[in-house]
């Protein structure tokens, strides 16, 4: 594979300002392996080479007039196709938005090309973010790179499985309950949820407005913290936009790179820990607390009593905001339109005609389970229940956070699983996001990163949760422990490793003693 592919954004970066390469240069090398690759591995639902290519050639003119760029110019990017775009096509997934071009781009969309950053694509994810497998996409599912056979996870499966397959450096995520963190786990890739209303949720197209957080995808800490530092800011167009200053994640990232976690106290919340992970899962989880340890972090347990009720909490409030901001789908003021095959067409007749046939079965299932959840004399018992749970676990994180300035767990209970292993049974899917949800329910940031790989030589992830505005301190953590990876590894899981050809015999990676 060409050096421009396999190269980390700050890489790329470097060799653009050096005049090595031009950003027309790795576009085309990202765009030749979407080619190569993505007719088997479909992480992308539609790619805009035009427009990716020029874009490129224009920050390459303005290089060469000697204008001052932000680091990240040049660098091209994937986006989430829950994200809107000004003259792209945007589905989130469903039949019932296929064909539509929004009119304009999502305040990040619009930062990432006053940037310059070419957008190679829309990627492939759950319909309306809906599911952990990337299954529910009405458009067919992604391939793991690591395994094809397996899922990528979800909903932003086709963001990490870009990122992960060297088909993007970067890619833009959303995440409700894990969506960016749960498919960076299982592709080994790096994901983050930012904290709630710190980046701009206008343009993307809601699931649950409460808990959606749009967030940066990259094969590196520093990359991802790079995004981060783009996207991030206050927005008047979102009534959740927090009103804060500029912060210096790159930075902060950078600081953390010497491996140093001295002083650094770090929670392991009892609820979280222990039975309900596969065993290779908890053992890499293990190996890498003691990593931290020897980087010179206290590790304690914390008790966070609420989340044994977080994950039934969420699949209260989670449907009960989607099924309200999916109402608006009824074939007659947004996307698709059908109309029924006999009888009189009246509006309730259209709308359950359109509504039967543009949504697939896990977003009606949840439709379903919301509207019941909302409905006259069940919203106390269950909405307004559910809500109190989460007050609990906010105020559980916050009294952890007077302990600890750090929360480590894995991010997922598994590696990625077969592809139709878990569909039929939901209950079985949604345990996947047992250890990410908490952090949307309190709103706090969280970062997933890649730890190791199991008996099956498939990525497992490391969690890292910090409190309300605490990005700048995860970064450093989290660039301290890849450090210790790397130093224990002789390099990182997925930068040693070839995607497509997950069992190639030469990566180090394939051994034992890194297992």
């Amino acid at each position: 594979m060409s050096d421009l592919i396999t190269a980390t954004a700050v890489e790329l970066s470097a060799a653009m300002a050096a005049g090595e390469t031009t950003s027309a240069e790795i576009t085309r090398a990202h765009l030749d392996r979407i080619a190569a690759v993505d007719g088997d591995l479909h992480a992308y639902l539609h790619v805009n080479a035009d427009e990716a290519l020029a874009a490129a050639a224009d920050v390459d003119a303005r290089r060469a007039a000697g204008r001052e760029l932000p680091e990240l110019a040049g660098v091209p990017i994937a986006v989430k196709d829950s994200i809107v775009t000004e003259n792209q096509v945007t589905t989130c997934g469903s039949r019932m938005l296929e064909g539509w071009v929004p009119p304009y781009d999502a305040t990040v969309v619009a930062k990432l090309r006053a940037a310059g950053l070419p957008i190679l694509g829309k990627t492939n994810m759950d319909e309306f973010a809906m599911g952990s497998s990337t299954e529910f996409s009405a458009f067919g599912p992604t391939r793991n790179p690591w395994d094809r056979d397996r899922i990528p996870g979800g909903s932003g499966g086709g963001s990490a499985a870009a990122v992960a397959a060297y088909a993007a450096p970067l890619a833009l995520g959303s995440d409700t309950g894990g969506s960016i963190r749960q498919p960076a786990s299982v592709t080994g890739t790096i994901g983050v949820k930012p904290t709630y209303g710190s980046v701009s949720r206008y343009g993307l197209i809601a699931m649950a407005s409460s808990l959606d957080q749009v967030g940066p995808c990259s094969r590196t800490v520093t990359d991802a913290a790079l995004l981060h530092d783009l996207i991030a800011g206050h927005d008047p167009r979102d009534s959740t936009s927090l009103p804060d200053a500029p912060h210096a994640y790159a930075t902060a990232a950078r600081a953390g790179a010497n491996g140093d976690l001295s002083g650094v106290r770090v929670g392991i919340v009892r609820e979280l820990a222990g039975a309900g992970y596969a065993p290779d899962v908890q053992a890499r989880f293990e190996e890498s607390v003691a990593l931290m340890e020897d980087a010179g972090a206290h590790v304690v347990e914390v008790a966070c009593p609420s989340f044994e009720a977080a994950l039934a909490a969420y699949y209260l409030i989670m449907p009960s905001e989607a099924s309200s901001n999916l109402a608006k789908f009824d074939g007659m003021r947004f996307g698709l339109r059908v109309e029924p095959s006999e009888g009189p067409v009246t509006a309730e007749r259209v709308m359950a005609a359109t509504r039967g046939a543009g949504f697939g079965p896990e977003v009606k299932r949840r439709i379903v389970l919301g509207t019941y959840a909302l409905s006259a004399g069940y919203y106390d018992a269950y909405y307004g229940s559910a809500q109190r749970v989460r007050t609990l676990v906010q105020r559980d994180l916050d009294a952890a956070f007077g302990r600890v300035d750090v929360i480590v767990s894995p991010t997922n209970p598994t590696t990625a699983f077969r592809f139709g292993e878990k569909v039929d049974d939901p209950m079985a899917m949604y345990l996947n996001d047992i250890a990410t949800i908490p952090a949307n329910l309190a709103g706090v940031p969280a970062l997933s990163l890649p730890n190791g790989r199991d008996s099956d030589g498939l990525p497992t992830g490391f969690q890292l949760i910090g409190p309300a505005r605490g990005e700048t301190n995860l970064y450093t953590y989290a660039a301290a422990l890849e450090a210790r990876l790397a130093g224990a590894w002789g390099g990182t899981p997925l930068l040693t490793h070839v995607p497509m050809n997950s069992m190639n015999p030469t990566n180090p990676m394939n051994t034992e003693a890194n297992r």
